[in-house]
């Protein structure tokens, strides 16, 4: 029996059940304030001097195909780091709210630690599919909808009969329930046609949407196949999380 969402999610939010999707919200929100990319610290000043700031602080922190490739060794850890940098207000807000729903249920079912690896581990892939397919590119990638793909994907396999509540803007945004096995490859093929039609440079990185996907649903489908299906919840299904490449570098 499908049960309410927000009672699910209370429940949750009571228990404390979900510490690493709650700290990890955190930690993304923490660091975007204090970060060049919220405008909110003067130190970085405005106009052109923050855009510069930006660009040298995506640089250093996200995915740059090029670099990564290049051989320098520090750079092996950008795929891990960039999972924690976002280029907006509503990059991060777009990401966080789909974490949020999402992540709960998925944590609860696997457990902490290895949500937390699962969450990482595949995040850290899904920007190395990215940044291997466009090994010559010089944008920096930024965002943690690569590893919240991943959490899609699990949850597609661990709830797939639950129902979500979708914005279809074909549909004039009328909320409309269909259950996760609908939607989420819906969504997934979206991914894909957007993927086939984007061109090189600044944009969404739907290629890192794809890897993720795929990665979360093979990873639930081996660890949890010969697990008893857990009773699906209903929720709330926000608009799909973006990766977004930082702004491009200017020679």
């Amino acid at each position: 029996m499908i049960g309410n969402w927000s009672a699910a999610v209370g429940r949750a939010v009571r228990s404390r059940s979900a510490p690493v999707t709650y700290g990890l919200i955190v930690l993304c929100c923490l660091i975007f304030v204090i970060g060049p990319a919220s405008g909110l610290d003067p130190a970085y000043g405005t106009g052109d001097e923050l855009l510069v700031a930006q660009r040298a602080y995506f640089r250093r922190w996200g995915v740059v195909p090029a670099d990564l490739f290049g051989g320098a060794p520090g750079e092996a850890l950008t795929p891990a780091t960039a999972l924690f940098i976002h280029g907006s207000w509503l990059h991060l807000l777009g990401n966080m709210l789909f974490f949020y729903v999402f992540g709960l249920m998925a944590e609860e079912r696997m457990g902490h630690l290895e949500f937390a690896l699962f969450y990482l581990g595949c995040g850290y892939l899904a920007l190395l599919g990215y940044a291997a397919a466009n090994a010559t590119a010089q944008q920096s990638l930024v965002g943690a909808s690569g590893a919240i793909s991943a959490v899609l994907g699990a949850f597609l396999y661990l709830f797939p009969r639950a129902r979500v509540t979708s914005l279809f803007p074909f549909l004039f945004f009328l909320p409309l329930r269909f259950p996760a096995w609908v939607v989420l490859p819906f969504w997934f093929v979206l991914q894909w046609l957007a993927a086939g039609r984007s061109s090189p440079g600044p944009g969404v990185a739907y290629l890192a949407h794809l890897v993720g996907f795929s990665l979360g649903f093979v990873y639930a489908w081996a660890r949890f196949h010969r697990r008893p299906a857990a009773a699906p919840p209903a929720g709330l299904f926000p608009r799909p999380p973006v990766e977004r490449p930082g702004p491009a570098d200017r020679e």
